[in-house]
């Protein structure tokens, strides 16, 4: 069955990688300029899931993604891991000796900084995606000589690789999270996201995190964001190994009960 999948960038994208990795190879893309277009895609019913790059190994958070999951009422259901491996790619026949300009996703560009850092010759460029940046080369629509994306992108706009695995670190990985309007069934959930706010006094957050110590719950993700209009007070976003739906949930839904009488807001994002 085909899955039509909203993902920010064009195709041959790590995104594009991520929807073939979790929904299969039948997976419809639905490119999206915006995380914003991507939310929105899915809420709309243009597509049946969204992926979004939500942390990666090297550069840490996608904080526009942590924003739009907390802006919009979209469930998590699914995630998945990609290697990541960037490629400096050309137009066929340019040499290392021609480029000056190199463009790229802000993200991708921060991956790369070792290498940028030993050719002080060559100039990152941001651009909106990774493969759209190839695409942008090949089509003559982007001002560089070069761009960095995956093999995948080289090979779909015929571009050619002038060198591999150009990231700072082997152990690249971007971590993709699954949405939808539906939630996951509780069958196939170890893990739940969610968001809340807290009173903005001393120890809250110690008291917060605390629930889940008190019941031995192995938290594999903390973030940070801020509110807006609101100053120095943030949003928590949190990831729990378990499922508050079922029995098996190894405490999370006591803890979660715990923590609703804590914060101002608790919102469960998705059980997966």
């Amino acid at each position: 069955m085909t899955v039509a999948v909203a993902i920010q960038g064009e195709a041959g994208s790590f995104s594009h990688a991520a929807a073939l990795a979790a929904l299969g190879p039948d997976a419809r893309l639905v490119p999206c300029p915006s995380f914003e277009e991507l939310f929105s895609a899915v809420e709309a019913g243009a597509a049946e899931r969204g992926v979004v790059p939500i942390e990666n190994s090297l550069a840490g958070s996608v904080h526009e993604a942590y924003d739009a999951l907390g802006a919009h009422a979209l469930h998590v259901v699914g995630e998945t891991q990609v290697r990541v491996r960037h490629c400096l790619i050309v137009r066929p026949g340019t040499t290392l000796g021609q480029i000056r300009r190199v463009a790229s996703h802000p993200v991708a560009l921060a991956q790369c900084r070792k290498f940028f850092a030993s050719h002080p010759g060559l100039t990152p460029v941001p651009a909106y995606d990774t493969a759209g940046s190839v695409r942008d080369l090949m089509a003559g629509a982007v001002a560089a000589d070069a761009a960095i994306g995956s093999s995948l992108a080289a090979t779909l706009y015929a571009a050619a690789v002038l060198r591999e695995g150009i990231e700072d670190h082997p152990e690249n990985y971007t971590r993709f999270l699954v949405v939808a309007r539906e939630p996951a069934p509780p069958d196939r959930a170890s893990k739940t996201s969610l968001m809340f706010t807290l009173p903005n006094v001393p120890g809250s957050l110690h008291r917060a995190l605390g629930v889940f110590a008190a019941r031995d719950l192995d938290l594999t993700k903390i973030e940070s964001r801020p509110i807006p209009g609101r100053p120095w007070e943030y949003a928590f976003y949190l990831d729990v190994v378990g499922d508050p739906r079922r029995g098996g949930g190894g405490g999370v839904a006591a803890a979660l009960s715990e923590l609703a009488g804590l914060a101002r807001d608790l919102r469960v994002l998705g059980s997966y």
